[in-house]
């Protein structure tokens, strides 16, 4: 349902027209600002005092297994943007982290593979896209989401319908937890950043918009992004 519903504003936005701003890459810009404020508004009000609830009452070995478990399950995504990316090296690499982490990590409540050699990868459909060719299109802040862009957001409605093993559980009595239990554990980490970032950034929106484009670009290309015309 959250990537219908994804999808469904994506081409809304891009129907809608284009503002002229400053920036190329953001030509969105006020529908994006006023996106931004309202996730930021949400963030204040409930995620950030459920996350600091959460960190409070979980120890930290049961934090760092629930973030294991998690990243285990995403190695699912990792694995067919692999193939997808014909990474030939990687993809065995990363099918025999999910098993030992699936098996001796008991679920993937420990990271085994890690510790072996196998490192972990972030890989998803907007990458493989970008890996082929496809431009990123206009820089999209999304409800409930955040930041994206027209590419990743198609992306991430795909990586959601077919690999995301949270998302296409059957039972949705263990499927609204997990996800609530993700979004939560996922918010908790960044509880420090977003404090050293609110400090830090002068615009908290440009911070938040360049991070996302160049990280995603380093991502794409694995770290070696070509050069731009100046």
């Amino acid at each position: 349902m959250l990537a219908k519903t994804a999808l469904l504003l994506i081409t809304s936005l891009v129907l809608t027209g284009c503002a002229a701003n400053g920036d190329p890459r953001d030509p969105l810009e006020p529908m994006n600002r006023a996106i931004h404020s309202f996730n930021e508004g949400v963030d204040r009000a409930i995620l950030i005092p459920i996350a600091k609830g959460y960190k409070k009452v979980t120890p930290d070995i049961a934090e760092t297994g629930v973030r294991n478990f998690f990243s285990n399950l995403d190695d699912v995504t990792v694995i067919a943007n692999d193939i997808l990316q014909l990474k030939l090296e990687q993809t065995p690499r990363d099918f025999m982290r999910l098993m030992f982490n699936s098996t001796f990590g008991i679920f993937g409540l420990l990271d085994v593979a890690s510790e072996m050699g196998l490192v972990k990868h972030n890989e998803d459909f907007g990458q493989t896209m970008g890996r082929w060719g496809a431009g990123t299109g206009p820089y999209l802040v999304l409800p409930f989401i955040g930041p994206s862009n027209l590419r990743d957001s198609a992306g991430f409605v795909i990586d959601s319908r077919y690999t995301d093993l949270v998302r296409n559980h059957g039972d949705v009595s263990t499927r609204n937890p997990l996800m609530a239990l993700s979004l939560v554990a996922r918010r908790a980490e960044l509880l420090k950043a977003k404090r050293a970032v609110d400090a830090a950034a002068l615009d908290n929106y440009e911070f938040s918009r360049d991070f996302y484009l160049e990280r995603r670009k380093g991502l794409v290309f694995d770290g070696t992004p070509p050069l731009e015309d100046e």
